[in-house]
């Protein structure tokens, strides 16, 4: 069961390790609702529920900060009765630290139902086609209103392939954005006993300097914790590293780093090794919907015919109590037979794989071991992941 936390101290973070070789580092977050250790991952709870599974099960994978939906939550139930009824904290009873967004990737996203301008952006709710404007006011008004820890500024994410000018202007437009955002704060930023943190998000797309030039901008402003928006929206994978590795160099060293959608394994190694503290992504509860689990060796798809008298766990050597208890083929039987327990099930190994690999990456960091770690990790990752693609000729995405 989860625990009483209690409030915290005021928002901190330390650096408390780093790996010789690499520019991996192991962190402490002090938020509101308690501390978290980093690396870390945050399971996402998109419309305040983590799909599949209750918080009590969330907790024992070891997860202490999730993510909120501004956009999400804003069209359903609505921001305002969440606050009248105690905060997200108390509405969905989960106890640990909350992050939530800004609505600023959900824009991206749905940019077919959007119209973008310096003062916000008006938008067609996906729900009903109602009309709605969101500008960095209001998606201030919404996250306190939320009650999350750490509070994202509403920025623009300009999408894979857009042209330099494209990307300039969006990086100008969330510098904007986040000087709006920080001006509406002061203040407001502790409520209900414990204080949030604004965290800035740098854009820039996969262009070198435009990176630098948003960083430069974003860091003048001295925010508690810096994010690294617009990538894992299609660049190659190459791509990602490049700028990953650019972008939490060029974003202060003594402040918590969060590399925003980018889910993984080995992207979530080699994130770490460029000195990546933060990471979410909907991919371990949204492909254990559909039937696949993640392992050390790659992917699993459970749901297939060669499982169906399987009775080896999921992953093996793996802690969670999925692995422990059932085989495979129980878990197969459960998805051909449309229980809903096969996707809860798959959904607690999915989290737990992810809880066991930042414990793994802490554990490697503070010990000085974190490349032969991760060297190791992503090899053995890489080859399951071809293996798969070879039997069924399917690609990453």
């Amino acid at each position: 069961m989860m625990g009483d936390l209690g409030l915290a101290t005021p928002f901190s973070f330390q650096v408390e390790g780093r790996c010789s070789g690499t520019s991996a580092r192991l962190g402490r977050l002090q938020c509101g609702h308690g501390e978290i250790r980093t690396p870390v991952f945050m399971p996402v709870g998109t419309v305040g529920s983590v799909k599949a599974v209750t918080f009590e099960q969330v907790w024992d994978t070891g997860a202490r900060l999730i993510l909120g939906n501004t956009y999400h939550l804003y069209l359903r139930p609505g921001h305002r009765l969440i606050e009248e009824l105690g905060g997200l904290h108390k509405f969905a009873s989960w106890e640990g630290a909350l992050l939530t967004d800004s609505a600023g990737f959900q824009v991206f996203s749905l940019s077919d139902l959007n119209r973008i301008t310096d003062d916000g952006v008006e938008f067609r709710s996906h729900l009903d086609g109602s009309r709605h404007f969101f500008s960095p006011e209001l998606s201030m008004e919404i996250q306190l209103a939320l009650g999350s820890d750490i509070v994202m500024a509403f920025d623009q994410c300009a999408p894979y392939g857009a042209d330099e000018k494209e990307v300039a202007r969006a990086v100008d437009r969330t510098t904007d954005w986040l000087r709006r955002c920080r001006e509406v704060l002061p203040g407001r930023l502790t409520r209900n006993g414990w204080e949030r943190a604004l965290f800035g998000i740098m854009q820039g797309g996969v262009f070198p300097e435009l990176r630098r030039r948003s960083a430069e901008m974003i860091t003048e402003l001295d925010l508690p914790g810096y994010a690294i928006g617009g990538l894992s929206v299609g660049e190659p994978s190459e791509a990602l590293y490049e700028v990953t590795a650019l972008a939490a160099q060029l974003l202060p060293d003594d402040r918590p780093r969060y590399l925003m959608g980018v889910g993984f394994p080995d992207d979530i190694l080699e994130a770490v090794t460029a000195g990546v503290d933060m990471f979410d992504c909907v991919l371990p509860t949204r492909m254990a919907r559909t039937g696949t689990v993640l392992t050390r060796d790659g992917r699993l798809v459970v749901k297939n015919l060669a499982y169906a008298a399987d009775t080896a766990p999921l992953d093996a050597g793996c802690g969670c109590p999925v692995c422990r208890r059932h085989s495979r083929a129980y878990i197969r039987h459960l998805f051909q037979a449309r229980e809903m327990l096969g996707p809860t099930l798959a959904t607690i190994h999915n989290l737990h794989f992810y809880q066991e690999l930042m414990a793994g990456i802490r554990e490697a960091i503070a010990e000085d071991r974190f490349a032969a770690f991760a060297d190791r990790a992503i090899s053995r990752w890489r080859e399951g992941e071809r293996v798969r693609i070879d039997q069924n000729g399917r690609s990453r995405s």
